[in-house]
Parts: C-alpha cells; structure tokens; sequence
C-alpha cells in the first residue's frame, strides 16, 4: 500500500470510528464512496488530507449533520475510551510504517504476512501444550495425555490441523467476532508463556539430575570404586548404586 493510501484508509477508519454510535447499515451508507472522494482530493494537489479536510472527526460530524443522525447520549468516559483507542491505533499504524524499512519492507505487516501459515502451526503446538497441562498437569515440548506419547501426537495433529482450519477463515471476520479472535489468542499467548516457563523448569530440574551428576560428599572423592556384597558375604557384581532420588552414585 502507497502512503497516500494508507493515509486515505486511515482517515477513512477515523471517520467510520467517530460513526460508531449509528446504525451499521447508515454508517456504510454514509462512508461508501469516502474513499474515491479522499482520492479525488488527494490527487488534486498538496498537503494532507487533515490540512484539506479537516480532522476525520470533524468530516464525520458533517456527514452526520447531513443525513440528520443524531449522536447518542453516551456518558463521555466512553467518548474519551473511543478517542484513545484511536489514537492508539493511530500509533500503532506509524510504528507499523517506520519499522517496516528494518525489515527490508514498506511495513512491518507486509514482513509478517507471508508468515501467517507459520504462525498458526505454532499457534496449534501451542495449544495443544495448553491442553496436556490442563489434563496431565504438566507438559515437555511433545504434549502427552497421562504419560501417553501416542494420544500426546494425535492431540498436536489435531490441534494444528484446527489451526490452520481456523487461520484460513479467520482472515475474513470482522466485528466483535474479530475482536473476539484477537482476545483469544492473547489469552493463548499468555497460557503458553507460562506453560513453557514450566517446561523450561522442570528441562533444568532432570538436567541437574542427570547421570553425570553426583550426590555423594566430598570426602568421597579419592574412592575410585565400590564393591557390593550379600548377607552371605557373596560379591555382586556390575552393581549401581543410587541414592534417595533415584539419581546414579558416582565416585572417583
């Protein structure tokens, strides 16, 4: 997208915001040929469509003077709610346009598009983390259902066919279902952070207790074997030895 047209969507996203309040059907009728009218004044000569217009609120309290739609009586904390979220999205689309050239591209959403299908193969395993932690407990990085490998696999498969079932027809939602979508997967991000803290934890924990570690003193340390007998004082041979944990002694 040109700069003019991501100036031109972005007046046009203002106005339709500070529509919100009417009817879906009237606020479509009111802003249908908005952007070829934007276009026209664009290509018309210099500056800004906020120099030559006007703020997009102001534009769309003229459409509204126009077609006789009254504003709603909303309390004014959720007016100043609506103007910081646009703002934020205000923001957020220039940073999305500044950091875009670090990426070798015009925005850094043009960067993640191409990579949606890998988003949502991760977004499955991670899924399909959540779900062995909720019913086992706990979970590695290959889920399990009660210690159970096999059913741990088909749950991945399912969940990352799910996935990718639900990545091809989320791109079209809009509404409260997209805001919804986006809720949802925050929740995700946020299980999943602290499922592989878990996991990141207990890897450390059988890592310290591994074969090569060892948990006998230090005044051990000149031994250099051991050997084990019966009661009827016969050597067993090829004998190990492990400690409370069930962790390997190992001396010398």
């Amino acid at each position: 997208m040109t700069v003019m047209g991501q100036e031109i969507t972005d007046y046009v996203d203002r106005v339709r915001a500070a529509l919100a309040d009417l009817p879906p059907e009237v606020r479509d009728e009111l802003t249908e040929e908005l952007p070829e009218h934007l276009a026209e004044v664009a290509a018309e000569g210099e500056g800004t469509l906020v120099d030559r217009l006007g703020a997009p609120e102001a534009y769309a309290a003229e459409l509204r003077a126009v077609a006789g739609a009254q504003p709603s009586r909303r309390p004014a904390r959720f007016h100043r709610l609506a103007e910081a979220r646009r703002e934020a999205a205000t923001q957020l689309r220039l940073l999305d346009r500044q950091l875009g050239p670090v990426l070798g591209h015009e925005t850094v959403s043009d960067f993640l598009r191409p990579l949606r299908p890998a988003w949502w193969l991760v977004r499955g395993w991670l899924a399909a983390l959540i779900v062995a932690w909720m019913v086992d407990g706990r979970s590695g990085l290959v889920p399990r259902l009660d210690g159970n490998s096999s059913t741990g696999l088909l749950l991945l498969i399912g969940a990352i066919v799910a996935s990718m079932w639900w990545g091809r027809r989320s791109a079209g939602i809009t509404g409260w279902r997209r805001q919804l979508h986006q809720i949802a997967t925050a929740a995700l991000l946020l299980f999943s952070f602290a499922v592989l803290a878990q996991v990141d934890e207990r890897a450390d924990t059988d890592s310290y207790g591994s074969y090569e570690q060892t948990s006998v003193d230090h005044r051990y340390d000149r031994i250099e074997d051991v050997f084990v007998y019966d009661q009827q004082g016969r050597l067993i041979r090829d004998a190990r030895l492990f400690d409370q944990n069930g962790v390997p002694i190992r001396l010398g």
